[in-house]
């Protein structure tokens, strides 16, 4: 494990701070009145590497001006490593400290989409959640489907529906039947979750099949992602053809890209397989990592709980797998494509990242440190993701992703 990188940014160096030098990860913001342009956090500051770049302090072919990160993705992995390379020698100990004046207090700013969703698929890829639903719905001995040990199981998500933390999220209407009623109806959903996952980001574009080594080096990177998802909307819809409007009210991203370099020493393997994996799918090394996730769920002018803890470590199938099998029919990746893990519960009642299992399908409400019981999220509530991977004395973090839930439209 690495030790903390020390920055002349005083507050980059403190244990608590999510942004240290190590992590440096790319955002989008704006400060009053301005435009957004692409920025580095660093401590409590924003470095402002779009004024950088116009100043002739950095040169990316005007990438770093583009207000958000696609194009500078799509140049690839060598100005991906000379970018953080050139920071990290400006920003560390004795650097350039005439710098500071493009940095920006991160409380001054506004934070945007860091970069475009060209395509969004989710997938199915934690075990204890694949293995929790599945029980509530068909029994233990049914819970996981025949493929599912075999397969990274995935479906095609919205791009348009993905938004960066702190946008409000409307309650969707939809096709709604019980299992006691007799014909469907229309309105608003009562059993709307949260999913815990993480997102990983396509950097290098392919148009063919390519290996799990490949898959794992076109990652450029990590954000948190809340699958918001209908329950009972999915109920009555998703068969035969799986989640449809259910999943298409909003996925939130944390605003901040975390880069897999940052990443690199907190890497991890899978867990043991139960039955052998085809040979395209297997890792030539650790591609998971270990990053403490948890989720605070927050009522209405409320104080938040923490309603669940877990680690991305334990994850059946790792991003750079899914990323492979997505290939795998020739199916082409483009940058800016964004992956969703699948909810990440772990074995206990408290490491579950979904209300449907923490609440057993509603039949066991959650009780929050208010006293008010949850068994799915209630109008007004705020959900917020948070993760970072820790290292000695030093913290990789993402940023929260958050988003509060709004009443239903009148349709």
């Amino acid at each position: 494990m690495t030790d903390l990188k020390r920055s002349w940014v005083a507050s980059a160096n403190s244990a608590e701070t999510p942004f240290p030098l190590n992590n440096l990860p790319y955002g989008v913001f704006s400060t009053a009145g301005g435009v957004r342009r692409q920025g580095v956090a660093i401590g409590d500051r924003v470095l402002d590497v779009a004024a950088m770049e116009n100043g002739g302090l950095l040169d990316f072919g005007g990438a770093l001006q583009a207000g958000g990160w696609n194009a500078f993705m799509a140049r690839g992995k060598a100005d991906w490593a000379r970018l953080r390379e050139t920071l990290t020698g400006m920003l560390a100990e004795g650097g350039d400290e005439s710098l500071a004046r493009y940095l920006v207090p991160l409380a001054e700013v506004t934070l945007h989409m860091p970069f475009d969703v060209t395509e969004y698929t989710d997938f199915y890829a934690g075990r204890h959640h694949a293995f929790n639903v599945g029980t509530m719905f068909r029994g233990p001995e049914n819970a996981l489907p025949p493929n599912w040990l075999h397969i990274p199981i995935g479906y095609n998500g919205r791009a348009s529906s993905v938004v960066v933390s702190g946008t409000d999220v409307i309650r969707p209407n939809g096709q709604l039947k019980g299992p006691d009623d007799e014909t469907p109806r229309f309105g608003p959903s009562q059993r709307f979750d949260i999913e815990l996952e993480m997102g990983a980001i396509v950097g290098t574009a392919s148009t063919g099949p390519i290996s799990v080594a490949e898959a794992f080096e076109n990652i450029f990177g990590y954000v948190l992602l809340n699958d918001w998802s209908a329950r009972d909307i999915q109920a009555w819809e998703y068969q035969p053809l799986g989640p449809f409007q259910a999943k298409a009210t909003a996925t939130t991203i944390s605003p901040w890209i975390v880069t897999a370099a940052a990443l690199e020493p907190f890497r991890t393997s899978t867990p043991a397989r139960e039955k052998p994996l085809l040979d395209y799918l297997a890792e030539p090394g650790p591609m998971l990592y270990d990053i403490e996730l948890s989720v605070t769920l927050a009522p209405e002018g409320g104080a938040e709980t923490v309603i669940t803890r877990t680690n991305y470590d334990v994850m059946y199938y790792s991003a750079a797998q899914q990323l492979a099998h997505h290939t795998t029919s020739g199916c082409p990746m483009r940058v800016g494509d964004l992956l969703g893990s699948g909810t990440i519960s772990g074995e206990t009642k408290d490491s579950r990242g979904s209300l449907l299992e923490l609440s057993w399908g509603g039949k066991e409400p959650i009780t929050l440190d208010t006293g008010e019981p949850r068994s799915f999220i209630e109008d007004g509530d705020t959900l917020t993701l948070k993760g970072a991977a820790k290292g000695d004395g030093y913290q990789i973090g993402f940023g929260d992703c958050a988003g509060t839930l709004k009443p239903a439209r009148n349709v």
